[in-house]
């Protein structure tokens, strides 16, 4: 079995979803620290040709609290402005009607936690491109908190008999492939190809939101834009 380890991230970037699609279960990493001004909560999507980043209002976040723990602020008014915003900037881009209403409904989800709320949108947009991997809340199932780093990542992989592991390009000087190898589990690295694809009429703007790339490519380039990466 191959599986991967990720914090939840929102609307998060196609290397997020190579990753995803790469292995036989994905495990979100949601009993640990939350990071603040970090991509759980935050994203870019296009406006007017740029960057332009969005942020999900959460309640009394910190860096001392889980991110499981981590309350969706209620009352704030930010899903219709953030839907209005997405409304205003892919109105006009190929595939707008069926992406909205995805996004509409993910952004409408009746969650309380950044966690539940990132795992439904990450299952949701996972089936509307096709990806089948299992996605599961570390903080469900492995009960192994008292480790840390790489024991702790190691536990999970033993849990699941695992014998490959995938983990993004940034981990590199975390993880010794030679204390993987000892427990008879190979450690790979995925690194992400920025490849362009049509954005109106703007300079392409690489690393932008899943909802951006949703918006302007069919199921076809999807799933060849599912495979442009390398494992190292």
């Amino acid at each position: 079995m191959t599986i991967a380890i990720m914090q939840p991230y929102i609307f998060p970037y196609i290397g997020y979803f190579q990753l995803i699609n790469a292995v036989d279960k994905f495990v979100i990493y949601d009993d640990v620290n939350f990071i603040n001004k970090g991509w759980i909560n935050r994203n870019n999507i296009l406006v007017s040709g740029q960057a332009h980043l969005f942020t999900i209002p959460l309640k009394d976040a910190s860096q001392n609290k889980l991110i499981n723990e981590v309350e969706l602020a209620i009352n704030d008014p930010w899903k219709k402005k953030f839907l209005k915003t997405v409304q205003q900037s892919y109105q006009k881009a190929p595939n707008y009607q069926k992406v909205f209403l995805m996004i509409e409904e993910i952004v409408n989800f009746g969650a309380e936690t950044i966690s539940e709320f990132t795992l439904h949108a990450l299952q949701k947009v996972c089936a509307y491109m096709e990806i089948t991997t299992e996605i599961v809340p570390s903080s469900s199932i492995y009960k192994n908190t008292d480790l840390k780093a790489q024991h702790r990542i190691l536990d999970i992989c033993k849990q699941e008999k695992a014998n490959h592991y995938i983990n993004p390009i940034g981990g590199m000087e975390l993880y010794e492939k030679n204390k993987f190898e000892k427990e008879d589990i190979k450690l790979n690295f995925i690194k992400s190809t920025a490849s362009a694809y049509p954005q109106f009429k703007n300079a392409f703007v690489p690393w932008l939101s899943i909802i951006d790339i949703l918006m302007f490519n069919d199921a076809e380039s999807i799933g060849e834009l599912l495979k442009e990466f390398e494992l190292i």
